[in-house]
């Protein structure tokens, strides 16, 4: 079993930025892929970002490149999200995901925290 534990959301004002925090425990933490997820109300869980076990490769989805930015560091059990140039349309839950395998998909995660709210005001 992996735990996860989102940290760093809260409400911002449109343009303002924001980092989460991911703190894992349970299992080795560079066993897994991670990733960033969102959804915000009355639609999908969508991928934001996802972050290979030693992080050489990373993935953004379209909506936040350039704007955001996935790491991890491996030695304190914790991946980050920093968002930058933050939008009203980013307001949502976040989640943090781990996958034994590397994915991008909802279906491809094993394990999920139980998420932090971020609010973007205009």
């Amino acid at each position: 079993q992996v735990q996860l534990v989102e940290s760093g959301g809260g409400l911002v004002h449109a343009g303002g930025s924001l980092r989460l925090s991911c703190a894992a425990s349970g299992r080795t933490f560079n066993n897994y892929a991670m990733a960033w997820f969102r959804q915000a109300p009355g639609k999908e869980r969508d991928v934001v970002a996802t972050i290979s076990r030693q992080s050489s490769a990373t993935y953004y989805a379209d909506s936040v490149k350039g704007r955001f930015t996935i790491s991890r560091d491996n030695a304190k059990n914790t991946v980050y999200l920093q968002m930058n140039s933050l939008k009203p349309e980013d307001t949502a839950v976040y989640y943090c995901a781990a996958s034994t395998r590397y994915s991008i998909l909802v279906r491809g995660m094993d394990y999920w925290g139980k998420g932090t709210l971020v609010t973007v005001s205009l």
